[in-house]
């Protein structure tokens, strides 16, 4: 089994927490994570599977220094928008969970359960849905093969 490389950008945030509770969870076969945050929150530490993580800052030199496979993104669409091409120029596909590359037709917009070909048309950069989109769909494949024309859905 392949281990990667992986970067948690907006790590320390609420968002960046649970990418990190998942990723145990599921027991992620990683051989390392990078774990990105502003320059504010650079240097704390946190602690994730036993081990002691230096917050790393987020700027284009760090990114470059510390190379990934894969970077999970949660620290905004103005972040997203700066950093994820970065992150993408060094080889990294990133799966970004903000709103900025959601309406971007050279991004795939992808919830595993139900679009999960479409991984395979990225060029670096993978969106997702909002929650409460991804929780609909996933509930509304199934009448995918129902002549359905239409659906109001309300949050």
């Amino acid at each position: 089994m392949n281990k990667y490389k992986v970067a948690v950008v907006g790590a320390t945030g609420m968002v960046g927490r649970k990418f990190l509770e998942v990723l145990k969870e599921r027991d992620f076969p990683a051989e390392e994570y990078l774990l990105f945050a502003s320059k504010r929150s650079a240097g704390k530490v946190i602690e994730f599977l036993g081990k002691d993580y230096t917050v790393i800052e987020l700027c284009e030199e760090n990114i470059k220094k510390h190379v990934c496979d894969i970077a999970l993104f949660s620290a905004g669409g103005s972040v997203s928008k700066v950093f994820a091409p970065v992150f993408a120029d060094t080889g990294a596909v990133v799966i970004d969970n903000s709103s900025q590359w959601r309406m971007d037709e050279n991004v795939p917009l992808v919830v595993p359960e139900v679009n999960p070909e479409d991984i395979d048309r990225h060029s670096g950069i993978i969106a997702n849905p909002n929650c409460s989109t991804i929780q609909a769909v996933v509930a509304l494949k199934p009448l995918a093969k129902y002549d359905i024309k239409r659906i109001v859905y309300s949050t």
